[in-house]
């Protein structure tokens, strides 16, 4: 113990400086935006490499179960490609000119769901041409929206997040509402604002809706495991029994909506003719 005493009295004047050199740089990168995000893209990169390498070692002990996910999706794809009514033509010219940054597909690194923010890490990032706000899902259904992203990895806003926002509907209906995480159950997430007028019963099926730029229309989501009516707003709010299992996830679908620009300049014009009125 005196040995120790006398260490740090012997080197208060570094430690001291250390302490004063932390400080200093936390107050800098809080301080500029440029730093901070400078900081989080590093940070991203060095623990996506960790996380990378990690996770080839449990992708080795669980090949057969990914090759068995393989062969349900692709059981799932001849289905609907076999009870399509109408025969299909494929016109090899419009296939060539499918941009191939409409889809990118990737692994997931590291998949937290223990916590009330949780977030994904995925082994795909600014060189596959991702960026903020854009969907991601896998064969089942979705699963989160792109939060962050560095050179080679980004970081997903899970759907268990409760700050998670995503425009919902119901399939056979329409009806739309908001699709919320309370952050209780991993198995279930809630749909919010849901007429009074819409019929409900349970197992009905819950989609992406269309008022989105991030999701096309009809993506799964899940189904409808009970119905309860929000006392201070008299609207139903669903709570869905996932398609997903959240805590298992292997390969994903990062989509690209190549209208989303678009659109989002338009709405802005709009917004600042409405301020000019």
């Amino acid at each position: 113990m005196q040995q120790i005493i006398s260490f740090l009295i012997k080197n208060s004047y570094r430690m001291l400086f250390l302490l004063l050199l932390i400080i200093s740089v936390s107050l800098a990168i809080q301080s500029h935006s440029y730093h901070k995000s400078k900081v989080i893209n590093s940070a991203n990169y060095v623990s996506g490499s960790i996380y990378s390498q990690a996770h080839k070692v449990e992708d080795y002990f669980d090949l057969k179960t990914k090759n068995e996910e393989l062969a349900l999706e692709n059981a799932r794809l001849k289905k609907l490609l076999f009870n399509q009514k109408d025969s299909i033509k494929i016109d090899l010219d419009s296939v060539n000119q499918v941009k191939k940054t409409d889809l990118v597909i990737a692994k997931v690194i590291k998949n937290c769901y223990t916590d009330q923010e949780n977030i994904i890490t995925i082994d795909a990032g600014r060189k596959e041409g991702l960026e903020h706000d854009l969907g991601v899902i896998n064969s089942l259904g979705i699963v989160g929206v792109i939060d962050n992203v560095s050179n080679n990895y980004a970081t997903v806003m899970s759907i268990l997040n409760i700050n998670s926002r995503i425009n919902a509907k119901m399939k056979k209906t329409n009806h739309f509402g908001t699709l919320i995480w309370n952050g209780k159950n991993t198995g279930y997430v809630q749909l919010i604002d849901i007429p009074r007028l819409a019929s409900v019963k349970k197992g009905d099926t819950i989609v992406t809706g269309n008022q989105s730029t991030i999701f096309p229309e009809g993506i799964n989501i899940g189904t409808v495991n009970r119905v309860y009516i929000d006392t201070e707003t008299t609207y139903y709010t669903l709570e869905i029994k996932l398609f997903n299992d959240m805590t298992s996830l292997g390969h994903v679908y990062v989509l690209k909506n190549v209208d989303r620009n678009e659109i989002k300049k338009l709405e802005e014009t709009t917004e600042k003719d409405k301020e000019k009125r």
